[in-house]
């Protein structure tokens, strides 16, 4: 891409959106991020880029945001969405993760932009049986996949895909599975999930398995997208299949905190939950967030990356490492504490 060309990229102050700022700023490009006024996240986003206040679902700013000096041609990066771990409808997320995208779409499609990449998940995926390997959709099915974050991305997607089909706009999708990594500065559920283990508030764990992508990989496969992705095709970028039993192993070696040794089936989880948790107006929506974390884990998350690695060069570390480099930078930040001294 010449010197005219500009990267609008929203969701700038996300995990996902930090490194691709990063990423691109590095290599020289121009990058415009978008984000929401008094996100505490913005002062983590790199210098070099054009911070530039406004919202998704606002139409105004989103204007604002598309004005480029004549002759200037936009690469439009959409990473901004509200990740639920919910499963219950909400209208913030709907209008974020859905309204927000069709701006988007309508900006990239009366502004002329050169390149949309619209970042949505492996969730939008309807879930094959466990065994089979689960690849890129050619048509996506917002009824058939679980939990109200997945249905909203399912439908920002294909709102994508008829504009590719309908105005002719040159877009491309990425599918990536959980994300997780060092520097999130949100503290998305991996890094929750590592904190809460390593202050012993996990007594047990749970049967399952996960697939996350490090961010600094799947920030790379983003940015090739931009580069070379097939106008209307998506590409899914994850990383291996991951049991929790592992998960937790690295955790310790990394941290020094002492190995969780019971895991129990997903369904007595479940069912302790039942019991323990106090009755009261919370009670439905906790157990309700919970068997949806608990599905997560113990559907099929067995994603293929092929398409990707082919046609974009698409590579990933191993998930060691990515764990390993997540725990580091906690204890560096003061989250967890290094207890691998004292266990020598």
């Amino acid at each position: 891409m010449n010197m005219n060309t500009i990267y609008l990229l929203t969701g700038a102050a996300g995990l996902l959106g930090n490194n691709v700022a990063a990423s691109l700023i590095a290599q020289g490009k121009q990058v415009r991020a978008l984000v929401l006024e008094g996100d505490p996240a913005a002062e983590h986003i790199p210098h070099g880029a054009e911070i530039f206040i406004g919202d998704v679902t606002d139409i105004a700013s989103l204007e604002r945001f598309y004005t480029v000096p004549e002759g200037t041609g936009l690469i439009v990066i959409h990473c901004a969405s509200i990740v639920s771990v919910s499963p219950l409808p909400s209208l913030k997320v709907y209008d974020v993760n859905v309204t927000g995208t069709q701006n988007i779409v309508d900006l990239c499609i009366s502004r002329k932009a050169k390149k949309l990449v619209y970042v949505s998940s492996t969730g939008a995926i309807p879930e094959l049986p466990h065994g089979e390997m689960i690849l890129e959709p050619e048509v996506l099915d917002a009824e058939a996949v679980v939990g109200y974050y997945s249905k909203t991305k399912a439908l920002a997607t294909q709102i994508v895909q008829r504009a590719v089909k309908e105005h002719n706009l040159d877009a491309s999708i990425v599918y990536p599975s959980g994300i997780c990594g060092p520097n999130d500065y949100a503290f998305g559920p991996v890094a929750h999930l590592i904190m809460q283990y390593c202050d012993g508030k996990m007594s047990v764990g749970f049967e399952g398995s996960f697939n996350s992508v490090d961010v600094r990989d799947l920030a790379e496969g983003v940015i090739a997208c931009s580069e070379k992705g097939t106008k209307g095709e998506g590409y899914i970028m994850s990383n291996e299949m991951v049991p929790i039993r592992r998960m937790f192993d690295l955790i310790s070696a990394a941290s020094g905190a002492p190995v969780v040794e019971t895991i129990l089936p997903a369904d007595v989880m479940l069912s302790n939950a039942t019991r323990t948790i106090p009755d009261g107006p919370d009670k439905e929506a906790q157990l309700a967030t919970l068997k949806f974390g608990l599905y997560n884990m113990t559907r099929n998350n067995n994603f293929s990356s092929e398409k990707a690695q082919t046609e974009l060069g698409y590579r990933t570390r191993s998930f060691d490492d990515t764990i390993t480099d997540e725990v580091r930078w906690l204890i560096s930040i003061g989250k967890v504490i290094d207890r691998t001294a004292a266990n020598a």
